[in-house]
């Protein structure tokens, strides 16, 4: 006789324990009891036939039967959440849910503006923001648009190049006038820097003579919010796009020795070019980005 196959609701629990290392984490993150993620736990252990968590001082620990079993989970949450958005709403109507992914600084400080000016423009659909500095992947339906810093490769998805933004070293006014501005790169050494504690997060970033670790920063934080919010605190001299720099009236330190150039794309799965409200939001976003390029330079 067949075995039943597990459902989706014994992995949802097992995804949730394996995030939250705990069980009552897990049933907070769900909203269902306790004992009801035991019970899921332990009927997908037996219908499985492995053990997926030992217990331990520090809570409930993976194990390597479940970490295999992580990123199965992990398409089968993202297929859940894609089919939800589907449902939300026929494809010819305005209506529905939309999920956007982006990097934590046009997440954060570029697109809830965008947001609100989509909102104010159709109020029935429903947006959902997703802040990561990894790219999500757009074939597993992860995301229904990415804004990327990287030009996609794969033939099924659509992708509208934005422009170019150009990152620099700024800091702010209050710091310069405290603490002055460096005229030279040995100068700079003298300052205060912001910076990745463990993980460099902008890539392609070298600075002439310098070696890029964490000991080079007196403020580290591999969140770009936080780095970003040092530098608009006045803490010292950071890294950050221009277009930011200059809403934010922050002062350029060496705009001559040190710029990056990003790319910039808007993307979304080719079979949801029919679906009303992506494309609404695929369109509003890349003539937002658009214009959010070019004030840079306006």
């Amino acid at each position: 006789m067949a075995t039943a196959q597990p459902g989706w609701e014994l992995y949802r629990s097992f995804l949730a324990v394996s995030r939250a290392g705990s069980l009552s984490g897990a049933a907070r993150s769900l909203a269902l009891t306790q004992p009801t993620i035991g019970r899921h736990i332990d009927a997908l252990e037996h219908a499985l036939g492995v053990a997926l968590f030992t217990r331990s001082q520090a809570g409930l620990i993976a194990t390597p039967s479940a970490l295999a079993l992580v990123p199965h989970a992990e398409t089968m949450a993202s297929a859940a959440d894609a089919l939800q958005r589907v449902a939300s709403g026929e494809a010819a109507e305005e209506r529905g849910a939309v999920r956007v992914t982006a990097s934590e600084m046009i997440g954060s400080e570029v697109l809830p503006a965008q947001l609100a000016a989509f909102r104010a423009k159709h109020p029935r659909i429903a947006v959902e923001l997703v802040l990561s500095n990894r790219s999500e992947d757009m074939l597993r339906r992860e995301a229904d648009i990415a804004v990327r810093m990287v030009k996609p490769t794969q033939s099924a998805l659509v992708s509208r190049k934005i422009g170019t933004l150009h990152l620099g070293l700024h800091a702010h006014p209050r710091y310069v006038k405290s603490q002055g501005a460096p005229s030279t790169l040995d100068e700079l050494r003298e300052h205060p820097l912001i910076g990745f504690d463990k993980a460099p997060s902008v890539r392609g970033l070298t600075l002439p003579s310098f070696a890029l670790g964490r000991e080079l920063f007196s403020f580290r934080c591999d969140s770009d919010i936080g780095q970003y919010a040092a530098l608009r605190a006045g803490f010292g001299i950071g890294m950050c796009q221009n277009a930011l720099a200059k809403r934010d009236r922050l002062v350029p330190i060496l705009p001559s020795a040190v710029q990056l150039e990003l790319g910039m794309w808007v993307v979304m799965h080719k079979d949801l070019k029919s679906v009303r409200r992506v494309r609404l939001m695929f369109d509003h976003l890349a003539a937002e980005l658009h214009a959010y390029v070019a004030a840079e330079s306006a």
